[in-house]
């Protein structure tokens, strides 16, 4: 052990956490009787009939094996691959967190670059902020009237706050001798923008980008189970709905996967604009 680095001891702790919690869960899960176990009362009273519970880990791989092996097929309006309702879900996500990023960076640009603008709206932010996406449902149905653009509508809404925010503290930051001499260079405004003040916020402003498609990417779950249709918070509800709790186990364990490789992308890219001062 002492040969392997710090990720590498890491990964293996990681992996033996997961193979003890899976035998911990599968061992958890009582079994249940074959129907030449039952006895003659139990017939009777249809206690070896399937009940619905907590699948055990080999239940929720099987049916992982089962929908990941073709997980684009269309067999009708309830009845979609796990591949195309997380694909509706991804396009609902990334349509609203642009939009959002369209308006809020350059305008959490503009504010953090006035300290009036930014003691001025700042109570409407945090009144704004912390209002829960299923608030925002039911107003955006009944004003947009279309139960899609009403989901894009909440990801923008809930999706913009942290990246306004980020944005406006990253430029309120950036250190002033460095653009006195943007200023000492004869740089215009703009171009002191876009070549010092912009590189320099680039962190802060992609940690709050990164906050943000998380947050979308939990409010699209939500969205989906009101509006219905497509997408993976549907899935989820329609499952319950039939009481296949594999099928929602299955369903929870993407939703994590997918949210984990959309904060590793972010967090790539947050990596590559780092700097050191």
């Amino acid at each position: 052990m002492g040969t392997l680095s710090l990720n590498q001891r890491a990964a293996l702790l990681s992996v033996l956490m997961l193979v003890v919690g899976l035998l911990i869960w599968e061992a958890a899960i009582p079994a249940q009787k074959a129907a030449e176990e039952l006895t003659e009362y139990e017939r009777l009273t249809g206690a070896g009939s399937a009940k619905a519970g907590v699948p055990p880990p080999s239940q929720v791989v099987a049916k992982a094996w089962e929908q990941l092996s073709d997980p684009f097929y269309d067999a009708g309006p309830n009845d979609k691959g796990i591949g195309i309702q997380i694909g509706y879900s991804i396009y609902r996500v990334l349509t609203g967190y642009f939009l959002a990023a369209l308006i809020a960076v350059p305008f959490g640009f503009l504010i953090g670059m006035s300290q009036v603008a930014y003691k001025a709206f700042n109570p409407f932010i945090q009144v704004l902020r912390p209002i829960s996406p299923l608030a925002w449902m039911p107003l955006a149905l009944f004003i947009i009237g279309d139960s899609e653009a009403s989901a894009i509508f909440v990801i923008f809404i809930c999706s913009i706050w942290p990246m306004l925010i980020n944005t406006a503290f990253g430029v309120s930051g950036v250190r002033e001798d460095w653009v006195n001499v943007a200023q000492t260079h004869e740089l215009g405004p703009i171009k002191t923008a876009c070549l010092v003040i912009l590189p320099a916020a680039a962190p802060t402003i992609l940690t709050g980008m990164r906050i943000s498609i998380g947050i979308a990417w939990l409010v699209i779950v939500a969205a989906e189970m009101l509006v219905g249709g497509t997408g993976i918070g549907y899935y989820v509800w329609n499952e319950w709905n039939n009481l296949d709790l594999t099928s929602v186990v299955f369903s929870i364990l993407m939703i994590g996967v997918v949210g984990m490789l959309l904060d590793a992308m972010f967090g790539l890219l947050q990596r590559r604009v780092s700097y050191a001062e």
